[in-house]
């Protein structure tokens, strides 16, 4: 994750000019420049996609200018060569600064700032890029999925700045969930509901919990397996799953301030008051609470799942709500399979089935295909 701190620092001298065989400011049209903010997994995952892709002509207008991480950043006039990109970062000396990134970028052709972070301080400039005209792409949540000001702030600016906001990766590892969303209304339809697993790692959690083992022991599993984050309290708390409806939400037609959504999260207030080091001993007191869930829901024939939920009442206002809740087994919502994400949406057009989309919603891979597809789309016009 980039360190907010480090990226605030005084931006450093411009750094030598960068691999030979590419001059940017001498390239033909239709050539976009990258600036990649974040090497960890996803971004990893990306530049090993845009190596192996290199030779198709579309992903060879794809230029990269400008990579950091947390703590270094490679600038080039050039083209920096995604292969070296790790390596070469290791030996840099040139300290990341968002201020950096814009002027990296040039002044000629799409300009598009690709962000694989988790951080508040680089959806903070989404805004102001947008306004200068470049365009941005994202997995990070932190842009669309908190206040309504920041998401008003977004879509302004990229209008005025006649940019586009590339966040399919944002929900759903790049499912065509926001995509198909716009579309619908774009043709005339109105979304009437929606709802979905949208957590990989809930999903996994509550497909394989039985009531026989401890539920603590299957969240532990999840950790190891890197389903869950380090502190499995992100995951079950439903803060990830609340930003996600609230993107979803919103490209459905409402405007909704963060706080209308209702988590009901899976976290006692005693484990959620704990240092990160002392979690793991007391994970046990999950188990009575969802033992008992479990049991009432199987009494009936039902199965739990995680569940983000959005409605119209009948005033026309929406009604959004994260957690726990039991379903039939022929509810849309109620298969699925590993980490996928499953989504339901109900319109004028599927008033009585809903449309339901499924597939992958979680994984360095999926993420950084969709930051590619999105960045294409850009670059392709």
């Amino acid at each position: 994750m980039l360190s907010a701190a480090l990226f605030d620092r005084e931006p450093a001298a411009p750094a030598r000019r960068g691999d030979a065989g590419f001059d940017w400011h001498r390239s033909g049209p239709g050539t976009a420049r990258l600036a990649l903010l974040g090497v960890g997994t996803v971004g990893k995952a990306l530049l090993s996609r845009l190596d192996a892709l290199a030779a198709l002509p579309c992903v060879s207008r794809l230029h990269l200018g400008y990579v950091a991480n947390s703590r270094y950043a490679l600038q080039s006039d050039g083209d920096l060569r995604p292969s070296e990109v790790l390596a070469r970062l290791q030996g840099a000396t040139q300290v990341s600064a968002l201020d950096l990134v814009a002027p990296a970028l040039g002044r000629l052709g799409p300009r598009i700032v690709v962000d694989a972070t988790a951080s508040e301080a680089v959806a903070e400039r989404h805004a102001a890029w947008l306004a200068q005209g470049i365009h941005v792409v994202t997995a990070c949540k932190l842009g669309q999925g908190t206040s309504l000001a920041r998401w008003s702030a977004i879509h302004t600016a990229a209008a005025r700045g006649e940019a586009r906001y590339g966040d399919a990766a944002t929900v759903g590892a790049g499912l065509p969930l926001l995509r198909t969303l716009r579309e619908l209304q774009d043709g005339g339809d109105r979304i009437h509901a929606l709802a979905g697993v949208l957590s990989g790692s809930l999903g996994w959690l509550f497909q394989r919990y039985d009531g026989m083992r401890p539920f603590s022991s299957l969240v532990r599993q999840a950790r190891e397996a890197g389903y869950t984050e380090p502190d499995p309290r992100e995951d079950l708390s439903g803060e990830d799953v609340r930003r996600k409806l609230l993107i979803l939400a919103r490209a459905s037609g409402f405007p909704i301030e963060a706080g209308l959504v209702e988590v009901s999260s899976l976290v006692p207030s005693g484990l959620a008051a704990l240092p990160r080091q002392d979690v793991d001993a007391c994970l046990h007191v999950l188990d009575a609470p969802l033992r008992e869930r479990f049991a009432r829901a199987y009494r009936d024939g039902e199965r739990l799942r995680f569940i983000a939920r959005l409605t119209r009442s009948e005033d026309g206002n929406p009604r959004v709500r994260v957690g726990l809740e039991a379903l039939a087994p022929d509810h849309p919502l109620a298969g699925g399979s590993g980490t996928d994400n499953r989504v339901a949406i109900w319109s004028d057009r599927y008033s009585e089935q809903p449309l339901v989309i499924q597939g992958p919603g979680a994984g360095a891979e999926v993420t950084a295909a969709a930051l590619l597809d999105d960045a294409l789309r850009i670059a392709n016009g």
